[in-house]
């Protein structure tokens, strides 16, 4: 099984070794890469063609993504300590060159769009594999992700799980005051897609959410996940500057700390 602490507490450990930023990100997905990485997605492995696909459309918190697949088997403890070394593949966004990343992402607003084109690819390939995609907040304020949302229900994607990381925040401000998204059920609904609204920080019920979820029948779904920015570490919730800066050896000392309480 894998655990929001596990993956958490990586993130700090190379984030502090490597020094960089994105950390406040990366923890607040850390509870649903969990469920994903460690209870919902199936396949042999990252070789396997009729594995369940993902797309981290919000690609600066790939750390948290590169914690799963260390933890699931697939990225190995030596290159999880090249974390944005020269010449790695651990790169601050997620490259596909890399075993059990299914696409480069970064540019904010794409990996909606690249997820319904893998979704209609495994309808056309006749298999049973499906597609899920974990966006931003902030990246519902993008037009292409609303032409891929349009599209998706054209096309009765059922095969296609949207999670939404509604953590409130991007990188200079509060969504609230950058672009207002409430009422964001709402919007997803109107749009044709089965919505459900979760607690992103609950394993157990994010894993029962998903099962719970018609993928042989009709719209794609969307979980719409309450989350914290910087889940775990009390000097970075909801802090913007925590989108950007490195730790000193004192903050991540404090950090370790607080994540005790995740185990």
């Amino acid at each position: 099984m894998i655990s929001a602490y596990d993956i958490s507490k990586i993130v700090l450990e190379q984030s502090m070794r490597a020094k960089v930023g994105h950390i406040g990100s990366s923890l607040s997905i850390a509870g649903i890469l969990a469920a994903l990485f460690g209870g919902v997605l199936e396949g042999k492995g990252p070789d396997d063609p009729d594995r369940d696909r993902f797309v981290l459309s919000k690609g600066h918190a790939a750390l948290a993504l590169y914690a799963a697949l260390h933890l699931r088997g697939w990225i190995s403890a030596e290159a999880m300590n090249t974390y944005c070394a020269d010449g790695s593949m651990l790169g601050v966004h997620p490259d596909s060159e890399l075993a059990g990343v299914d696409f480069s992402t970064g540019s904010l607003g794409h990996g909606l769009p690249l997820a319904v084109g893998a979704a209609l690819a495994a309808r056309m390939q006749r298999s049973d594999r499906r597609c899920f995609v974990l966006v931003s907040d902030a990246e519902c304020n993008e037009g292409s992700l609303w032409e891929a949302v349009m599209l998706a229900a054209h096309q009765h994607l059922s095969n296609l799980v949207a999670i939404v990381d509604m953590n409130g925040q991007q990188a200079l401000g509060y969504t609230k005051d950058v672009l207002s998204l409430e009422p964001l059920p709402a919007k997803w609904q109107a749009f044709g897609w089965d919505v459900l609204e979760v607690d992103g920080h609950d394993v157990a019920g994010l894993i029962r959410a998903i099962e719970s979820l018609k993928t042989r029948a009709h719209a794609p779904h969307v979980l719409i996940a309450r989350t914290e920015f910087g889940h775990g570490v009390s000097y970075m919730r909801s802090q913007i500057k925590w989108h950007y800066l490195p730790m000193s050896e004192a903050d991540y000392e404090d950090a370790l700390k607080d994540i005790e309480t995740l185990r």
